[in-house]
């Protein structure tokens, strides 16, 4: 599991160009298949942490009995180990520390896996975001999957509608300002006659 984990990763951090890495992305993110995988894999990685606890514990149990062993034999006691029984719980101390090490790289790869996956999809959408402001006509005529963004044009007709209304609101407050005056005008005269 762990060297499967290791090809993916290096499989997500092969440098592609963009077009094919977005293509493969969007494989990978609409594709049933690669789905039932991931739901099968995090199955798989469940049981991957429970064999983690379980390793810790082994080890845990194998150094007590280790110090309960060394604690006897510096007192003098009668329990002395022999060589055969001291290599068979190192042998068990090694196995439960080799478990629990390949069980813990593992589950902490899936997480580095997971979170590169999430960044370079977020990658892709920003660079897809930025072809498609500056205008790239490759990006431009073809629909994002990933996440779309208004076009070079749409922008532009949309300040200038923008500047249109400022026009407008400008014109408005000239008006008011003109109405209120006279409005103050009449007032006077009417409050004087």
């Amino acid at each position: 599991m762990l060297m499967t984990e290791m090809v993916i990763f290096l499989a997500l951090i092969v440098p592609l160009p963009f077009t094919w890495r977005r293509k493969l992305f969007t494989f990978i993110s609409e594709s049933p298949i690669i789905a039932k995988l991931q739901y099968g894999m995090k199955i798989t990685f469940i049981f991957i942490l429970i064999l983690f606890i379980d390793s810790i514990n082994r080890v845990y149990r194998v150094q007590v009995e280790l110090s309960a062993f060394s604690k006897s034999e510096n007192r003098g006691g009668a329990v002395v180990m022999g060589g055969s029984e001291r290599m068979e719980v190192q042998a068990r101390k090694f196995y439960s520390q080799r478990n629990m090490y390949l069980c813990g790289f593992t589950l902490f790869l899936s997480l580095i896996l997971n979170r590169t996956y999430v960044m370079i999809l977020d990658v892709l959408r920003l660079e897809e975001e930025l072809k498609t402001f500056k205008g790239d006509p490759a990006v431009k005529g073809k629909g994002s999957s990933l996440q779309n963004a208004g076009s070079a044009g749409e922008i532009g007709s949309l300040k200038e509608k923008l500047a249109a209304k400022d026009r407008d609101m400008e014109n408005l407050k000239k008006q008011v300002e003109s109405m209120q005056k006279e409005y103050n005008r009449l007032g006077d005269e009417v409050s004087r006659g």
